[in-house]
């Protein structure tokens, strides 16, 4: 069980797969870490094989969390369609997590940054719906899935237009932002109190927020923990995560006294 203490904003990051994490294979997951780390946050690693009683457990004991990406797609299912032939498996467990930890976040109004595979999950725990292959359903000429991953391929690019008064706008301080592309579904309706903050060129869906109440809530469908190093925009979601983070363990611990 992880215990709540004073200092920095501890936030949880579950696994990218069950897969993954019993092979001990960390050399994607661990640049989530990383990247709370850099912000000034406590990373807490959380299990995707916990129990739901363990888990709620944990959640209490956090203040926000990052839903990393993953090779995994959500299932279909869950948004009431049938399987596209290009959709991935899905990983039960890490939707299962996923979806726990969404409910307690948005209870306790704990902030929330959705990265890939996190702003799908997320938008279908709204009830929102997905694109399950971009490249045969809409035949962009945008590059958005790094194919092959080959050593030496290098990471795609492209423009992303950030919309007005959004925490992305306010972040970037620009309407236009640069980002790494590696995934092949995408948005395809908005869930509930979910509004659309950044577009591709071609139209696909890169980022939302919460609009439901004043919990910050972003989810973006590039990579930011790749970019912490030197890109400025990728800094500040983290930044942002961990600042809001500090001030829901505040609040918490001062309802709590009383």
């Amino acid at each position: 069980m992880a215990t709540k203490s004073a200092g920095k904003p501890r936030v949880g990051i579950p696994y990218r797969t069950r897969k993954e994490e019993l092979a001990s294979d960390r050399s994607r997951y661990d640049l989530y870490v990383n990247a709370v780390r850099r912000a000034g946050g406590e990373p807490v690693e959380v299990s995707l094989g916990l129990p739901a009683s363990q888990l709620a457990d944990m959640a209490r004991a956090l203040d926000a969390f990052v839903l990393p990406g993953s090779p995994a797609d959500v299932d279909p299912a869950r948004y009431g369609v049938s399987r596209h032939p290009n959709c991935a498996d899905a990983d039960p467990d890490r939707e299962r997590i996923d979806f726990a930890l969404l409910e307690h976040a948005f209870t306790e109004r704990k902030p929330v940054l959705a990265i890939c595979y996190g702003i799908q999950s997320l938008n279908v725990f709204l009830g929102g719906s997905l694109i399950q292959d971009i490249a045969s359903e809409l035949h962009t000429a945008v590059q958005h899935e790094w194919a092959g991953r080959k050593q030496g391929d290098p990471e795609p690019f492209h423009p992303a237009r950030l919309g007005p008064a959004s925490t992305l706008f306010d972040l970037a301080q620009t309407s236009e932002a640069r980002v790494n592309s590696s995934h092949h579904q995408s948005v395809l309706k908005p869930g509930r109190s979910l509004r659309v903050t950044a577009l591709a060129p071609d139209g696909v869906i890169e980022a939302l927020e919460w609009t439901g109440d004043t919990n910050c809530v972003v989810g973006v469908q590039w990579h930011p923990e790749r970019m912490v190093e030197t890109d400025t925009l990728a800094q500040a979601l983290f930044g942002k995560l961990t600042e809001m983070a500090g001030k829901a363990s505040s609040d918490q611990s001062a309802s709590s006294s009383h």
